[in-house]
């Protein structure tokens, strides 16, 4: 749980640089840093990728996965998980504030740099519950926080939580800058939910070969790669959907090593 633990220190570092100097960042910096992260976050996943024994099996992966997350409408479940909550903080804080489309310099990539539900402060003074609301659903939910807690519960390493952990250090500064210290209070967040998908990973380590640990973690650079277009604003990839092409990658390798 390496990975989780540095998660939850650049949260909190993020969220006390924001909540005391947030606002004296500069547009260009942000934007500046966020190019930066995409860039690392497709040559992660290039490297991910670069690992596959068979490109066939990484397509049809990435096909059969693909098809089912869009019967199963994972990207649409994640944007109503986001509405609930955007509800929810509203309720909270009262109407929309018009200048919120400030609060960050680009769709957060989290929540799949596509038109994931952006949630933002509102015209009163933003309460704790809202910052912690907000900043626990942005950290919590998207494909990056499934991948990174996979990768590091089957394999031990933790590169891609170390990426994201970098990316919610930025936000953290960005939304505590605007929403208050409440926003330090999702790092508990982190903890427990990112946690518990890395120790059930680690449960199923012993039914996995190597061989199908390796192509999973193809998969998982594949849809790293989308997520860094997604940062980089070049494309609006659906990663969410995608998703199931992680269980369909070690699936099609005992079938392949089984017939062959």
């Amino acid at each position: 749980m390496l990975g989780t633990l540095v998660n939850v220190g650049t949260v909190l570092a993020g969220g006390v640089i924001g909540t005391f100097v947030g606002t004296r960042f500069p547009a260009g910096l942000r934007r500046t840093l966020m190019q930066a992260i995409g860039l690392a976050t497709l040559a992660i996943g290039i490297q991910g990728i670069l690992a596959t024994s068979s490109i066939l099996l990484l397509l049809a992966s990435l096909v059969l996965g693909s098809i089912l997350g869009e019967v199963l409408r994972i990207h649409d479940g994640l944007d109503r998980i986001g509405e609930l909550a955007q509800s929810w903080v509203s309720r909270l804080g009262g109407r929309h504030h018009p200048e919120a489309e400030g609060l960050r310099p680009q769709p957060n990539p989290l929540l799949e740099g596509e038109g994931g539900s952006h949630l933002a402060p509102n015209s009163r003074p933003p309460t704790p519950a809202q910052g912690f609301v907000t900043a626990s659903l942005i950290f919590c939910v998207g494909p990056m926080t499934i991948l990174g807690s996979f990768e590091e519960g089957l394999t031990g390493t933790f590169q891609t939580l170390a990426l994201k952990a970098t990316l919610d250090g930025f936000m953290a500064s960005i939304l505590a800058s605007t929403l208050g210290w409440g926003v330090l209070l999702s790092a508990g967040t982190v903890l427990l939910y990112q946690g518990a998908l890395t120790l059930g990973a680690g449960l199923l380590r012993g039914l996995l070969t190597g061989a199908m640990i390796t192509e999973m973690s193809a998969v998982g650079g594949l849809l790293i790669m989308g997520i860094g277009l997604n940062i980089l604003e070049l494309s609006r990839i659906r990663v969410a959907n995608m998703l199931p092409a992680l269980a369909m990658a070690p699936t099609l390798m005992a079938v392949s090593a089984r017939y062959t």
